[in-house]
C-alpha cells in the first residue's frame, strides 16, 4: 500500500484526552506525519517503549515543557515547520503559554490550527469543564437515547468525543487544507462536541420546525423509546436467544419485513403500520427468537435481505467472516484493533506501528546539538 492521500502533511498534536488523539489517528492513517507533544515526565516515564494505544498508532512522540519560555520557543519551531497544530486545552489556555493561534501565525502564516473543545471557544459555557455526557446533554441528543419510560441512556462516549468531536475535527482539518490551496492562508478550526453531536441529529429536525412526518411512515415523533429507529417499533430492535445472546432486527422496509416473518413462520403477525399493534408484536418476536440460539438464527437468516445480524463481542467482531474478508480489523503492536477508514482504494492507507519515541528532530528544524542542550535543561524529552 502507498503512504496515504495525506503523505507529506505534518500534524503537531498536544496531548489530551480521547478526540484529540483519535483526530490526531484519523489523520495519520491516512499518511499524515503526526508528531505527538506530551509533557516530558510522562515521554520519560515511557522512555522508548512503544505505545501500543491505538489513538497513538503512527504517530512520533516528544516531551516538552511547555511551562517554561524555551519550551514555548522550540514549540514555535516545530510549529514553524507543521502544517497543522492540533490544540485541546480549555479556552484561554494556550493564548496564556504563548502558543495560540496568533502567536503560531506569526511564524506560520499558512499553519491550520484545530481548537477541540467541549463547548467551543465562546458561549457561556465555554469556560467550564464537561464531558462527553454533558456535551450531548445540552446539544438535545441525549434526550431521546433509551428506552421508553426509563432515563436517557449515554451510549459510552462515541457521539460527542468521537463523532461530533475528533471526527469533526479531522474533517475541519481536511476542509482548513483544502481551502489553503486556494488562499495560500492558515485557518482556525473552533471543533466543539456540542456543536458536533447536534449536527449528527440534523436529519430529525424538520419535525419540530414543521409539525410533519417527513420521516420514513411510521417514524413519527414521540417521546424517547417509542419511535421508529429507537427501539419503539418491534422491527428495530435487538432480541434475546435462547442462549442469552442477541440478534440485531432492523426489518424496516416492508419487502425486508415480509422476509423475517416468512424465516420465522410468523406470517399471521398484526399490521406494524399500526403503532396500537407494535406491543403485541414484539411479543411475539421476542418470544420467538428465544426459542433457538443466536448460532441458529444465524443459520436461519444466512444470506437473507431481513436485516437480521448477531450482536457480536468486541472479541468476537475481529473473527466474523465478514469482517475477516474486508479487514476491518488490524492488529498493531498486539492489539487487535479497527482498521483505518474511510478506503481510498486508489492510494490505501499509511502503514500503521504503535507511536515510538523521536529522538531526532532535524527534520523539523532543530539541530541535534540544540535537541542535546533542551534534553539537558530538562524542556525536551
Amino acid at each position: 500500500m502507498g503512504k496515504g492521500p495525506l503523505s507529506g502533511v505534518r500534524v503537531l498534536e498536544l496531548a489530551g484526552l480521547a478526540p484529540g488523539p483519535f483526530a490526531g489517528m484519523m489523520l495519520a492513517d491516512h499518511g499524515a506525519e503526526v508528531l505527538r507533544v506530551d509533557r516530558v515526565p510522562v515521554v520519560r516515564a515511557s522512555g522508548d517503549r512503544p505505545h501500543v494505544n491505538p489513538l497513538d498508532r503512527g504517530k512520533r512522540t516528544i516531551g516538552l515543557d511547555l511551562k517554561s519560555p524555551r519550551g514555548v520557543e522550540t514549540f514555535k519551531r516545530l510549529a514553524a515547520e507543521a502544517d497543522v497544530v492540533i490544540e485541546v486545552f480549555r479556552p484561554g489556555v494556550a493564548e496564556r503559554l504563548g502558543i495560540g493561534p496568533q502567536e503560531l501565525h506569526a511564524v506560520n502564516p499558512r499553519l491550520i490550527y484545530g481548537r477541540m473543545t467541549g463547548w467551543g471557544q465562546d458561549g457561556p459555557l465555554a469556560p467550564l469543564a464537561g464531558h462527553d455526557i454533558d456535551y450531548i446533554a445540552i446539544s438535545g441528543v441525549l434526550s431521546m437515547l433509551g428506552r421508553a419510560g426509563e432515563k436517557p441512556t449515554p451510549p459510552i462516549n462515541i457521539l460527542g468525543d468521537f463523532a461530533g468531536g475528533g471526527l469533526m475535527l479531522a474533517y475541519g482539518v481536511l476542509l482548513a487544507l483544502f481551502e489553503r490551496e486556494r488562499t495560500g492562508r492558515g485557518q482556525v478550526i473552533d471543533a466543539a462536541m456540542v456543536d458536533g453531536a447536534a449536527l449528527l441529529f440534523a436529519m430529525f429536525y424538520p419535525m419540530f420546525a414543521t409539525g410533519r412526518e417527513p420521516l420514513p411512515a411510521g417514524m413519527g415523533w414521540g417521546e424517547r423509546g417509542t419511535n421508529l429507529l429507537d427501539t419503539g417499533a418491534p422491527q428495530y430492535d435487538t432480541y434475546e436467544t435462547a442462549d442469552g445472546e442477541y440478534v440485531a432486527v432492523g426489518s424496516l422496509e416492508p419487502r425486508f419485513w415480509a422476509e423475517l416473518v416468512g424465516r420465522l413462520g410468523l406470517t399471521d403477525l398484526p399490521d406494524r403500520e399500526d403503532r396500537a399493534n407494535w406491543p403485541a408484536i414484539r411479543a411475539r418476536l421476542a418470544e420467538t427468537f428465544k426459542s433457538k440460539t443466536r448460532a441458529e438464527w444465524e443459520r436461519v437468516f444466512d444470506g437473507s435481505d431481513a436485516c437480521v445480524f448477531p450482536v457480536l463481542s468486541m472479541s468476537e467482531a475481529p473473527e466474523h467472516p465478514h469482517n475477516r474478508a474486508r479487514g476491518t480489523f488490524v492488529e498493531v503492536g498486539g492489539v487487535t484493533q479497527p482498521a483505518p477508514a474511510p478506503r481510498l482504494l486508489g492510494s490505501g492507507h499509511a502503514d500503521l506501528a504503535p507511536a515510538t519515541r523521536l529522538h531526532d528532530l532535524s527534520s523539523w528544524g532543530i539541530d541535534d546539538e540544540t535537541a542535546k542542550t533542551l534534553r539537558e535543561e530538562g524542556v525536551l524529552a
